[in-house]
Formats: structure tokens, C-alpha cells, sequence
């Protein structure tokens, strides 16, 4: 007898853990709901905001024919665009028009941009964004490997350029190399004696070049 007990004692135990058929099942208590933080809107930027770009804009840049901008608008799309500066220097916008553009910094740019812009719209907010700089030049022709234009993103010197360019041909009257600098007045003129430059000796003639330089070498 007191075996059957201890058989049927455990059976019970487990029947009474199993729900009746029909009976509800009651289900753990949810977990409280998340209340997302709230979004907020993206500050304005600053009136001094001035040109960026994805690569170093150099120190001494201003906007020259060729360049193309990104003329961005605060929250006004019909108003923002990229343009090219025409040979003329001039860039043309809607509503204003023709802006000169050429000879300016794009914080000057900016600024000139942001008076004439107030006539149409009120407070403009805009950012000057240089995209692209083909202005910045420098020019190699004659008996080198690779002649025509190379950009000036740092510092080049002569020599430097002559060996981006390929070197010199077998050909080439490396002692009398010319350097021709456009300028406002009248053009300037230097000489370049590639050999002596090459062997370390009056190395003053290695000079920096500037946009708009045009290396020859006959």
C-alpha cells in the first residue's frame, strides 16, 4: 500500500501542472513601451561659413576661369547649383544673374553673393564650396616627355615639374630652358640651366612657379 502511495503521489503532482483543456493561458505581463527620444532639426549654419571642398583649398587660392563652385543656398534648392566660372570670370545665378566671380576669394565671393541675393530673398544664408580647380595651371612645352598643363595644388619648383613631365629628350638644350610669367603690367622672363640645377649648383634658378607659368625647353 504505501508503495502505491509513493507511485501515485509523483503522477499527481505532474497532472496537476498540465492546464485543463479549454482553460486560458495567462500571458507574462508586456514590457513597458519605449518612447523614442525626440529628433531634432539640424542647426543653421553660420553667416561666416565660408568655402570648403573635399581636398585642402590652398592658402593662397582665389577663383580663377574654369573653376566650378557649388553655390549652396540655405533651405532654398531652386537657388543652389554648381557652376563653372566663364572665361569672362563671371558665374550666373537665378535672380541675380551675372556675379564676378574671377580675381575674388570665395569668402569674398560669398559675401558678394549674399548683398545681391538680399534684394530677392530675405536673410540669405549661402556657402561658397569650390568643387573643382583647373585655374591653378602651370604649362611645360618642348622636348620633354609629357608637355602640356599640370595643376599647382602646393609648392613646384621648376625641376620638379620638368620630372613630372618625364624628363628631358636627348634632344633638349637643357641650358637654356626659359621660365615666361604672365603679369598685369608686362610679362617677366627667367632663365634655367637644367645641368647646373641637376648637379646642385646655383640652385636660386629653380624657382618656384606660379599659375599660369610656361616652362619651355628648346
Amino acid at each position: 500500500m504505501a508503495s502505491c502511495v509513493r507511485t501515485w503521489f509523483p503522477l499527481a503532482l505532474a497532472l496537476a501542472a498540465v492546464p485543463a483543456p479549454g482553460s486560458a493561458q495567462v500571458a507574462p505581463p508586456a514590457a513597458p513601451r519605449q518612447t523614442p527620444p525626440p529628433t531634432t532639426q539640424p542647426a543653421r549654419p553660420a553667416q561666416a561659413m565660408g568655402a570648403s571642398t573635399g581636398s585642402p583649398v590652398p592658402t593662397d587660392y582665389v577663383i580663377g576661369p574654369d573653376d566650378v563652385l557649388g553655390i549652396v543656398f540655405w533651405r532654398d534648392a531652386d537657388m543652389t547649383g554648381d557652376v563653372t566660372v566663364r572665361p569672362d570670370g563671371n558665374i550666373t545665378l537665378p535672380l541675380i544673374r551675372d556675379v564676378k566671380a574671377a580675381g575674388l576669394r570665395p569668402d569674398e565671393l560669398r559675401e558678394n553673393i549674399t548683398k545681391a541675393a538680399s534684394k530677392f530673398i530675405e536673410d540669405p544664408n549661402v556657402t561658397v564650396v569650390v568643387r573643382q580647380i583647373n585655374s591653378r595651371n602651370v604649362f611645360i612645352t618642348g622636348q620633354v616627355a609629357r608637355p602640356g598643363p599640370y595643376p599647382v595644388s602646393g609648392q613646384l619648383t621648376v625641376l620638379q615639374l620638368i620630372a613630372i613631365a618625364g624628363g628631358v629628350s636627348e634632344y633638349a638644350d637643357t641650358k637654356n630652358i626659359t621660365i615666361n610669367r604672365p603679369g598685369p603690367a608686362r610679362a617677366e622672363t627667367f632663365t634655367f640651366n637644367y645641368k647646373d640645377v641637376a648637379r646642385g649648383r646655383k640652385m636660386e634658378q629653380n624657382i618656384m612657379l606660379k599659375p599660369g607659368d610656361t616652362v619651355v625647353v628648346p
